[in-house]
């Protein structure tokens, strides 16, 4: 279950274990604590995605309780395939094809559910 390292970091699911969960090849952001943790997403919302020539999906995902300090640090997140993240949270899946400007957040029962709207700055 464990062995998969990238810069120093030992994943809790290796990379010969993911499996193609959903067709998209569009990037995401999640933090540490769940691919190295192994928390279940917490928190998760979707902005615009980046039209930077990359596959951006633009969801972020969070296990929700990561400190302002833990997200300034770059080294506490990465950018991997949406479908990496589903095979740490299955839960996610059902909510990928939500529009930007959304987010959810897992409630005391354990589901994620309906958070915000984001507010997004205008340039």
């Amino acid at each position: 279950m464990f062995g998969f390292k990238k810069k120093g970091k030992k994943f809790v699911i290796s990379g010969d274990k993911i499996k193609r969960l959903i067709e998209s090849n569009e990037g995401c952001i999640a933090t540490d604590r769940i691919t190295v943790d192994g928390c279940k997403v917490g928190y998760m919302y979707r902005e615009e995605p980046y039209q930077n020539g990359n596959p951006d999906s633009g969801w972020r995902f969070m296990a929700g309780d990561e400190s302002d300090e833990y997200m300034g640090n770059p080294d506490n997140h990465s950018v991997y395939q949406v479908n990496t993240i589903c095979n740490f949270d299955r839960d996610i899946i059902p909510l990928l094809d939500s529009t930007p400007g959304i987010a959810y957040i897992r409630d005391e029962n354990g589901k994620l559910v309906f958070d915000e709207v984001l507010e997004v700055p205008e340039d």
